[in-house]
């Protein structure tokens, strides 16, 4: 069985820039987080090759078997390994949630060079650290519900139809494993953070900034779930990359 990641190619007639990456959040795909109409099109009208990247465990890209599959290390690997594959010189990324999160570790490590990220409802702590996996385990298999609100939350993500509740709790064990450390290597290319107004995950991203030597911060109108389908965040992702 194939271990490589699904990734969704759209060519732009006459290229002006680097590919442009685009890495989903937790428990949903590619294709749910950048529809084509939305994302692929109007980055290819800008001459803008895109790589729209299924993490592992989701969409069309290989289950995640064992924590030891889903830790944040073997995730970038993945994901470096699937940016070389793509045969592109040099990228921009654009990472939402859990893929921001993932893109803000992937420049140190990506074998292909990043020139530029655009990181979007990003939060400075490590989420996956407090979920209670063994409790969201046993009621994913017909248990009682978790009395933990973030633990009965992650349930309902990993739980909706389509998902793959076993091959997502692997992986947010293993990420839990390594967890989110803004200071360890912070991206040294320039960066776009950007929050949604109502979103209490991305209220932190001020002080994230301060790790990175070129940062700027943009809120947007809506929740976590707002701000990626509104306007202003693409706008302004499709400026910065410009």
């Amino acid at each position: 069985m194939t271990t490589e990641l699904a990734i969704t190619r759209t060519v732009a007639d006459e290229v002006t820039g680097p590919a442009v990456v685009l890495i989903h959040g937790f428990a949903s795909s590619g294709a749910q987080d950048w529809p084509v109409g939305r994302w692929a099109r109007p980055l290819a009208s800008a001459g803008r090759e895109t790589l729209v990247v299924d993490l592992p465990g989701h969409g069309a890209s290989p289950r995640v078997g064992s924590a030891a599959e889903g830790t944040t290390g073997k995730v970038l690997d993945k994901l470096a390994e699937a940016l070389q594959t793509a045969g592109t010189d040099t990228v921009d990324v654009i990472g939402y949630s859990l893929g921001a999160r993932l893109a803000w570790d992937l420049v140190a490590v990506s074998r292909v060079p990043v020139r530029r990220l655009v990181l979007g409802g990003l939060s400075p702590v490590e989420p996956f650290g407090a979920v209670d996996v063994a409790a969201a385990r046993a009621a994913a298999r017909g248990g009682d519900r978790p009395a933990d609100q973030l633990t009965g939350m992650v349930l309902g993500m990993v739980t909706a139809p389509g998902r793959d509740a076993e091959s997502l709790l692997s992986l947010v064990e293993g990420l839990a494993r390594e967890p989110f450390d803004p200071a360890a290597a912070p991206p040294g290319v320039p960066a776009l953070l950007v929050g949604g107004a109502d979103d209490p995950m991305s209220q932190g991203v001020n002080g994230l900034a301060h790790h990175l030597p070129r940062g700027e911060v943009l809120r947007v109108p809506g929740d976590h779930h707002g701000a990626l389908t509104g306007d202003e965040f693409r706008a302004a992702a499709v400026e910065f990359l410009r």
